[in-house]
């Protein structure tokens, strides 16, 4: 298929995929639930728990008490002793919750991805910076976390971050989609942050959907893939090539391509 083709059925399904009406328990999907608050710190919850099937990951996500994020830590341990989901156990659970309460008392999130951002003119290292926040105030390590969390990025001898062997961090850049874009779908609660710097979102239905569209000739899902895609998609729109991400994914979700 042509450039101008796939341009254009993207563009359609934009418009028509780019609206709250898509978020429902029927068509369930984590910003659903995300979009029901303003905390940068709920979202950013409801964004790492979001692997696995879309209607368990709403389900999970409603039975957590997000005000718990407000309360002392002997409470936190108390209300979430139960709670689990699928890689994390409530120990994980529990110090996920307790690290975010420490970080909202300390500092925004916008204001920590901020800070290696404007400095570094990168968002891969501002993202790394956030990432390794995280560990330091969490003093907590385990399977589970790392998984939630996801590990600091790879870097080479000489401190540069490496994109090959990089998972695609794949919540953490629909993260920040949710708080950066401005749409009918997207929240865009957070400041200073430019679109055309944000990076896909590349899941398993995003990297299918790229592949058969011919915006994806490689066969390796990882951060570079996630690149490569987003550079193609800058083709279509350089000021905002993440606002595909959406249409992409409900595309091979649907299973229309």
């Amino acid at each position: 298929m042509k450039m101008n083709k796939i341009k254009k059925l993207l563009d359609e399904q934009v418009c028509s995929r780019n609206s709250k009406c898509e978020l429902s328990y029927d068509k369930p999907d984590p910003l659903l639930v995300a979009s029901r608050y303003k905390d940068e710190y709920i979202i950013l919850l409801c964004a790492l728990f979001a692997y696995g099937k879309a209607s368990l990951i709403v389900k999970f996500l409603d039975s957590l008490n997000f005000e718990l994020l407000d309360e002392k830590e002997e409470i936190i341990e108390k209300e979430l002793d139960s709670f689990y989901y699928r890689f994390q156990n409530s120990e994980d659970v529990k110090s996920i919750f307790k690290t975010f309460r420490r970080m909202k008392q300390e500092n925004s999130l916008n204001d920590i991805f901020l800070e290696t951002y404007k400095k570094e003119n990168n968002l891969l290292e501002a993202l790394d910076s956030m990432i390794l926040k995280i560990y330091n105030l969490a003093n907590y390590n385990s399977q589970g976390f790392t998984f939630l969390v996801s590990s600091p990025l790879k870097r080479d001898k000489q401190g540069v971050i490496k994109e090959i062997g990089n998972a695609p961090y794949k919540r953490w850049m629909m993260y920040l989609r949710w708080m950066v874009r401005n749409d009918n779908l997207d929240l865009g609660l957070w400041q200073g942050v430019d679109t055309k710097d944000l990076i896909l979102p590349l899941d398993t239905h995003t990297f299918k959907v790229s592949q058969k569209l011919g915006l994806l000739d490689r066969k390796t899902y990882d951060l570079k893939s996630a690149l490569l895609v987003t550079e193609k998609l800058k083709e279509f729109d350089k000021q905002d090539p993440i606002k595909y991400d959406f249409a992409l994914y409900r595309i091979g979700q649907e299973k229309l391509y």
